[in-house]
């Protein structure tokens, strides 16, 4: 007994055995285990879903110098800098400007550098401030809106943000320029404010006053006519007063000096005029840019029905504010913005800025007999007439009406006149600091309806109303050559009939 008994027990321990070593298994087999770098970024992610930015980054932070090879890095340094940019404040979104650029660096190939790009200029964005107050934020926000253009274009949807908040942008910046330049041209400082002016509309082109930017561009120049006449004036009494000897060839070279002066202004603020009316032929001053035309005896241009198109969707783009929304914005330092535009590209590249100097430069040039050379520095236009008159052929006059349309670019009398009679004549009033209520054809800013357009004089009526189609030969011509059919009147009329929204109800000539 005793041996089958030790013989049972033996086969029983070794069968024991045998099924033990069978259930062997690791503890941890039925336990949800994690990798401790997927483990940390969750947890991170965790407390930044519950605003908990401090453990949020103390994880990602932990994940970024424990684990350098791990699959999370990337997305832990995208969500370190995301934690700073939600919690905002100035520091927390300097230091998240920092560290996405860190995340552009260290990955510049991942489709995330994109969102990091447009993260920054939002950030940017967002702490923009009003025209009449610093505009660096504005400056940057610009240039990294453009980045984000440049160099993803492939992101369609980064892109699609970054061009529509860049328009938003470039209208802020636009509207410091405008009242640099209106400044300027109230004080009067001409040359400076042709300078801030011819500037904002070569960069600017979709900027929502740039219509008024062109009309204050070629009051500046028939300012600067103004100006001109007044000095010859003033030099001429003098010397009547004094009475002595005149040197003639002096006196004569002064006069034509003078002369080839006030036809290179008048060229540039026929050109600014006439872009108004080939350009931004829906927008408000196309009626006073037409009457200045008829008044300086130059063609008045007519926009193609493209053209007229294209700036008519444009203004439709804009938006206007509600009454509450303009009363908020007044106690708010964020920038209006609505009045942009979201038809149209932005402008990409930055244009060398023309400076009051080069203006003066460039006239001082144009007396001594130079012909004005193309580029920003001497504003050259592409003239409707012959150009400059001869050495020994008197500038002509205002009140000669030219025999063709395409006549002599100087239509300005240069004849003594401080105080015209005519409230139509080309020239402004003999002083610069005349009063503008008192002077139909001068700016007034802040008026509550704008003047009627003025009538021209019954000479050019004739030749602009009696034979349309020799009053815009040029623009005629120039369009059927290039298969670009011109708009009609009343076409053009009907586009400036907008809706009026918002403030524009209560207050109509607003």
């Amino acid at each position: 007994m005793s041996r089958i008994t030790a013989f049972l027990l033996a086969a029983t321990l070794a069968f024991t055995t045998a099924c033990t070593n069978k259930k062997v298994s690791n503890p941890l087999a039925k336990v949800d285990s994690k990798q401790p770098d997927k483990v940390l970024f969750d947890r991170g992610m965790d407390a930044m879903k519950h605003n908990h930015f401090d453990v949020a980054r103390l994880d990602m932070q932990t994940l970024i110098n424990t684990y350098p090879e791990s699959e999370f890095l990337a997305r832990a340094k995208l969500a370190l800098a995301d934690s700073w940019y939600a919690e905002g404040g100035t520091a927390a979104l300097a230091q998240a400007e920092q560290e996405y650029r860190d995340f552009i660096t260290f990955f510049p190939n991942m489709p995330e550098a994109a969102e990091a790009q447009l993260k920054i200029a939002n950030i940017q964005y967002h702490q923009m401030e009003k025209p009449d107050r610093d505009f660096t934020h504005a400056v940057r926000a610009e240039q990294e809106y453009r980045q984000v253009i440049l160099q993803y274009p492939d992101n369609q949807k980064m892109v699609a943000e970054a061009r529509t908040k860049l328009l938003e942008v470039q209208e802020v910046i636009a509207e410091r320029e405008f009242r640099v330049g209106h400044f300027y041209f109230l004080r009067p400082s001409y040359p400076a404010a042709i300078a801030r002016l011819q500037s904002l509309v070569d960069r600017y082109p979709l900027y929502s006053k740039a219509d008024e930017t062109l009309y204050l561009l070629g009051q500046s120049y028939e300012g600067e006519i103004a100006m001109i006449r007044h000095s010859a004036d003033t030099e001429r009494r003098l010397l009547e007063r004094r009475g002595g000897k005149v040197d003639e060839a002096r006196l004569k070279a002064e006069e034509l000096a003078r002369e080839r002066m006030i036809s290179d202004f008048t060229a540039k603020a026929t050109e600014a005029y006439s872009k108004i009316l080939t350009r931004y032929p829906a927008m408000d001053r196309a009626d006073d840019a037409k009457a200045r035309l008829v008044a300086l005896h130059q063609t008045v241009p007519r926009p193609t029905k493209a053209m007229l198109a294209q700036n008519k969707a444009e203004e439709d783009a804009r938006k206007q504010k509600s009454i509450t929304g303009a009363m908020m914005g007044a106690l708010s330092r964020r920038p209006d913005v609505s009045p942009a535009t979201n038809v149209g590209d932005p402008s990409l590249q930055d244009q060398e800025p023309i400076s009051a100097s080069g203006i003066v430069q460039a006239a001082n040039r144009v007396a001594a007999g130079a012909k004005p050379s193309s580029g920003s520095e001497s504003l050259s236009v592409k003239t409707t007439g012959t150009g400059e008159p001869g050495e020994n052929q008197p500038a002509p006059r205002s009140d000669t009406p030219p025999t063709d349309p395409n006549a002599a670019l100087a239509t300005i009398d240069p004849a003594p006149n401080p105080q015209p009679t005519n409230a139509n004549e080309v020239k402004p009033s003999a002083e610069p600091q005349t009063d503008a209520a008192n002077d139909p054809n001068e700016l007034k800013p802040n008026v509550a309806q704008d003047p009627a357009p003025a009538q021209a004089p019954p000479q050019v009526n004739e030749i602009q109303n009696g034979d349309p189609a020799q009053a815009s030969a040029n623009g005629a011509t120039a369009s059927q050559g290039n298969g670009q059919e011109l708009a009609d009147d009343n076409a053009i009329a009907s586009s400036k009939h907008k809706k009026k929204k918002g403030l524009h109800k209560v207050i109509p000539f607003k």
